[in-house]
């Protein structure tokens, strides 16, 4: 069933229905039918039973049968069943004894069976009778032959209409399918011709408030968000391209430079240092490039385990120390004593670049801190330089993006998106502040609160 068409799927049940529906109205036409000749068969004999009564008050037979269409028989039983009138005299008695004083003694009979003597069935009717000579019970006969052949009829209308009926019901639920689905087929085709060259293209939407709407709503919020991805993606890849062929370009010029003409031993020292230092960028480049694919795939790794805010910040402290006297700048850690879990490496790599990134564009101290809030833990790192441009805050976090784009080499724009990855990668985030200091900070779930408290004011001067 699963695997047919959705608008045979639809019709099926409906067809289904439409035949329960066809076979009970059927079968209630047929009985409602049946019971109506069945009462219009027993008004007549009534009728004619009084009729009878008078004829024999009068000493004549109990029918007409030149007049009467109803009965074609007529008894009269005495209270013991024996027959006193009978119309054919030859007719046997057609009630029982027990029958005859039931009636005799007041009551009534209708029912239908057979006659002795008598091919087909007959509608009996059986009433009290007080005629003189004839006291007892008088009995009625009309033939069911013609109710019997009014219902054949019927039954053979029912078997050709039915399936008629049932037929043109399907046919109409099958057209009525196709049409609540036409709007998902025009959709089904519009999505075929959508491809990269069209990403403006969007999905017809029904003007009817139904599920095949939504539907199409829900399609395109996803082809506009796929689109952005697709538009990210691409920039992502221009931008990263961007970045490779600099610093290729610079080691090559290097390089060609140091072969074109003869060189002392110091210039070639010179050119091979310089091309080092390209080939570290490219390195630390290609790095921070499979670190930002591993976090859109979801796989960046890492593994947690309980760690100090103090010892973590204090490393980091440690690893710019040089650089931050070279910098003739000061590096200070206000410790909060706060437990956290996470991948040691990876924590010390994201407060590495904010604290690189305050070192190379900031001003004055750079501090570390760690506080517990709102159950979590914060890594902040600020300083006291400029801030950020108006509107940079916004995609301070995005790839590639740079306060001054102007100084395309003072960075490759990858450093606070490696620090929102890897944020994220431990269940947290990454954020920013501008005010009287500029502050860059992660949040990671609180972990267990550190067995005792100290400070590490650790400070680097120049």
């Amino acid at each position: 069933m699963s695997r047919l068409p959705i608008r045979i799927r639809l019709t099926l049940p409906f067809a289904l229905a439409m035949a329960l529906v066809l076979a009970s109205l059927g079968g209630y036409v047929y009985l409602r039918v049946g019971s109506a000749l069945l009462s219009s068969t027993d008004q007549g004999l009534l009728a004619q039973a009084t009729e009878a009564t008078l004829r024999i008050d009068r000493g004549k037979v109990p029918l007409d049968l030149d007049a009467a269409n109803g009965a074609r028989f007529a008894q009269v039983l005495d209270r013991t069943g024996a027959v006193v009138l009978s119309q054919p005299a030859t007719l046997a008695p057609v009630l029982s004894p027990a029958d005859a004083r039931r009636v005799a003694a007041g009551g009534s009979l209708r029912r239908s069976s057979t006659i002795a003597g008598e091919g087909g069935r007959w509608r009996l009717l059986a009433i009290p009778s007080d005629a003189p000579g004839a006291r007892g019970a008088l009995v009625l006969a009309s033939s069911l032959d013609a109710r019997s052949e009014s219902l054949e009829r019927l039954r053979k209308e029912l078997l050709v209409a039915s399936p008629l009926a049932l037929l043109l019901a399907t046919l109409a639920g099958y057209a009525l399918a196709g049409a609540a689905l036409r709007p998902v087929e025009e959709m089904r085709r519009k999505a075929a011709q959508i491809s990269a060259a069209t990403p403006d293209s969007r999905l017809p939407v029904p003007a009817a408030k139904d599920e095949v709407q939504r539907l199409a709503e829900t399609l395109n919020d996803m082809l506009a968000r796929l689109e952005t991805a697709f538009a990210h993606e691409r920039r992502f890849v221009a931008d990263a391209s961007h970045e490779i062929r600099t610093p290729l370009a610079l080691l090559k010029t290097e390089l060609e430079l140091a072969l074109r003409h003869p060189r002392s031993r110091a210039e070639l020292e010179e050119a091979l240092r310089s091309a080092a230092e390209e080939t570290d960028r490219l390195s630390a480049l290609a790095s921070d490039l499979l670190l930002i694919a591993r976090s859109d795939q979801g796989g960046l790794p890492v593994n947690p385990e309980p760690l100090d805010s103090g010892e973590v910040l204090a490393t980091v402290a440690e690893r710019f120390a040089g650089r931050a006297v070279e910098l003739g700048r000061r590096i200070e850690v206000e410790d909060g004593d706060v437990g956290f879990d996470a991948d040691p490496k990876r924590i010390e790599q994201a407060l590495g670049n904010l604290v690189e990134n305050a070192l190379v564009h900031g001003a004055g101290t750079v501090t570390l801190t760690a506080a517990r809030q709102d159950g979590r833990v914060e890594l902040r790192v600020a300083d006291d330089g400029p801030g950020f441009p108006d509107g940079f805050a916004e995609r301070a976090f995005d790839r590639f993006s740079r306060a001054d784009e102007a100084r395309r080499r003072s960075g490759s724009g990858l450093g606070l998106a490696i620090v929102d990855a890897i944020a994220k990668a431990h269940g947290g985030a990454a954020g920013l502040s501008v005010g009287a200091r500029t502050e860059v900070w992660i949040a990671l779930p609180a972990g267990p609160e550190p067995r005792r408290a100290r400070t590490r004011p650790l400070t680097s001067r120049a």
